[in-house]
């Protein structure tokens, strides 16, 4: 049987569109929809908090397919997978629309969120498509461009909230679900049947991959990048908005600064990959979080709360997130290439938790905003780097096995 990794030269970058459509969808749904909120409050005739009790139940919806979406696409290939997850979530955005009542959207909203889980095989068919030094690099550019899609995603859904209401978000998802539908049945051809493995069950799936201290050091060091940057977006309403009193439009166009602020750091990323080994880079991304942290400190300490004291170092922080992930992403997902489904599920769940909490945290602490980023962003590249080095030294055979 034909490895599905030999992709054939034209096809690549069709392919690797593909993989940038599945990435936009897969955190579209969420950011998209937030200028909305007064909006559907208006619509449905619900307070504010009702309207973001569906945002958390998308965000769950999410999390509880992504556990089933790894090991079944292991058993029955990622592009049937891949098809029904598109027009399940397509299904649920459609119903979102057309819903009259508020129970009625939650339920359409979950259903979308059940879809969308299967997005989180980009990362498996990045595992089956490509090799070697292509794996680093696309997920260098997919990182670089997921990063830049959240930031972006409140501008866009202005745009489409002043064009066409609260709706807009939603047929803007259907049309890209479209896209996407028909992308992934021209270009996937059988992907993820080409490894002839052992059909694991679904816990023991689990077990095989979570069990391996190096498998989950290395997605746990990726959770804490994207916490950095994932916990910046969750509280940049509160800093800027709140407290520095922007409007909605200047907010966005703050986060779309941000957003390019990405393109940067994936070119970082792209030369260092060149030069240093996975190691160094995951080494050089962490410290990076570690002085956009101390920097950040140094500017509350010094200077009063602007836009500058808060964007600059998380630039700093961009570079580090795109490197330390990137590189930690393809050491995961080639411990168990032939479970690369499960190992992506399990690798985007922890991501989930671990940036849903720590976001969490910081948004109900009692310091100051700023401070508490700041001790953050120290707090998770110091933890990243020292579990970088237990992994190294069990590789050395310094741990006990």
């Amino acid at each position: 049987m034909t490895d599905p990794r030999t992709v054939a030269q034209p096809r690549k970058p069709a392919v690797v569109g593909l993989l940038l459509m599945l990435t936009l969808l897969g955190v579209f749904p969420i950011d998209v929809v937030l200028p909305s909120f007064p909006a559907l409050s208006s619509h449905f005739g619900n307070p504010l908090s009702d309207i973001a009790l569906s945002v958390s139940l998308f965000a769950v919806g999410i999390a509880l397919s992504q556990l089933l979406v790894g090991p079944l696409s292991d058993a029955m290939g990622r592009k049937r997978l891949l098809l029904s997850g598109i027009v399940i979530s397509g299904f649920g955005a459609a119903g979102c629309v057309l819903a009259n009542e508020f129970w009625l959207f939650l339920v359409f909203r979950i259903i979308q969120a059940l879809g969308c889980g299967c997005f989180v095989l980009s990362q498996a068919l990045i595992q089956d498509l490509f090799s070697g030094q292509e794996q680093q690099r696309l997920r260098i550019f997919l990182v670089t461009c997921g990063g830049i899609f959240i930031s972006v995603s409140p501008l866009a859904g202005t745009g489409l909230q002043g064009w066409m209401g609260w709706q807009g978000s939603f047929l803007a998802f259907i049309a890209l679900a479209v896209g996407a539908f028909v992308a992934a049945c021209c270009l996937l051809q059988g992907a993820g049947h080409g490894w002839q493995t052992k059909r694991l069950g679904f816990i023991a799936s689990y077990r095989n991959v979570c069990s391996d201290f190096s498998f989950m050091a290395y997605w746990l060091i990726s959770a804490l990048a994207f916490s950095c940057h994932f916990s910046f977006i969750v509280i940049s309403p509160l800093v800027f908005i709140d407290q520095l009193q922007l409007s909605p439009q200047a907010f966005s166009l703050a986060l779309l600064g941000y957003g390019l602020a990405y393109i940067g750091g994936g070119a970082f990323a792209t030369v260092l990959s060149n030069r240093i080994d996975s190691h160094t880079q995951i080494i050089t991304g962490l410290c990076l979080i570690l002085a956009a942290g101390l920097l950040m400190l140094g500017l509350f300490s010094t200077i009063d709360l602007s836009i500058t004291s808060v964007l600059l170092p998380m630039v700093v922080c961009t570079a580090g997130t795109t490197i330390a992930r990137a590189a930690a992403h393809t050491r995961a997902m080639n411990i168990f290439p032939e479970q690369a489904g499960t190992s992506a599920s399990a690798g985007s769940v922890l991501i989930f938790v671990i940036g849903g909490s720590t976001s969490a945290a910081i948004s109900l602490a009692s310091l100051d905003l700023q401070l508490t980023l700041a001790l953050c962003l120290i707090t998770l590249s110091l933890l990243g780097i020292t579990i970088n080095q237990l992994v190294q030294r069990r590789h050395r055979g310094l741990l006990p096995g």
